[in-house]
């Protein structure tokens, strides 16, 4: 589901017992996404400068972080493993928010995506993604699964940030997204590579994305 409210903000004075001035109304426009395809740190490099964005494969249209929130269903809610592997996650048996690595059509599918850069831009043709901020009711994660289950973490907010995402310039990657609270959290994050022509290595303004994850 694709919703988009405007929240516009009135100030009126009163002059008087009668009269009242109004100043002008100021609007914003947030577009919530609770399910598809959607790259949510999406990354372009234009102009010699880096551009995070989220990228709504569904609907064809993209966003920047600050015009988007995006929500993770309460279906999304699971619990935490007892397998040991998944301590990072918190107490066996305890309720984790998960958007899967794999597709399930009824929940948000998290991307992470470099596509809009060509192959050879960067040294190597590889780039960071930067986590430096979680701010939110419980810790936030991202991690992949192998085929037999085992997790590998790719984000932690809960053992320390920053942490780093190698991301391949053209490239694609889906993981599990994990919340160990219900509520809004905020993900401030920054992309780096270095360029290959010049040596220089470029870092781009942070940007912080919003989520709300549904009890």
């Amino acid at each position: 589901m694709r919703t988009t409210a405007h929240l516009a903000l009135l100030f009126a004075a009163a002059t008087g017992l009668t009269t009242l001035a109004a100043a002008p109304a100021t609007a914003e426009t947030i577009t919530t996404i609770d399910s598809g395809h959607v790259d949510v740190f999406g990354v372009a490099f234009e102009d010699g400068a880096f551009h995070l964005h989220v990228h709504d494969e569904a609907a064809e249209a993209e966003y920047e972080p600050s015009e988007v929130l995006l929500v993770a269903k309460s279906a999304a809610k699971t619990s935490v493993p007892t397998d040991p592997a998944y301590a990072f996650l918190g107490t066996p048996g305890a309720p984790v928010w998960v958007l899967p690595q794999v597709q399930d059509p009824n929940l948000l599918w998290p991307g992470i995506a470099a596509e809009e850069i060509e192959p050879g831009v960067f040294t190597e043709g590889t780039l960071k993604l930067k986590v430096e901020r979680v701010r939110g009711p419980g810790d936030f994660s991202i991690f992949t699964t192998d085929a037999v289950g085992a997790p590998t973490v790719l984000v932690d907010s809960g053992n320390g940030l920053p942490d780093r995402i190698e991301l391949t310039a053209g490239g694609h990657r889906h993981a599990n997204w994990a919340f160990e609270a219900a509520g809004t959290y905020t993900v401030t994050v920054r992309a780096s590579g270095t360029l290959a022509a010049t040596g220089q290595k470029v870092v781009s303004d942070s940007a912080t994305y919003r989520l709300k994850v549904n009890r």
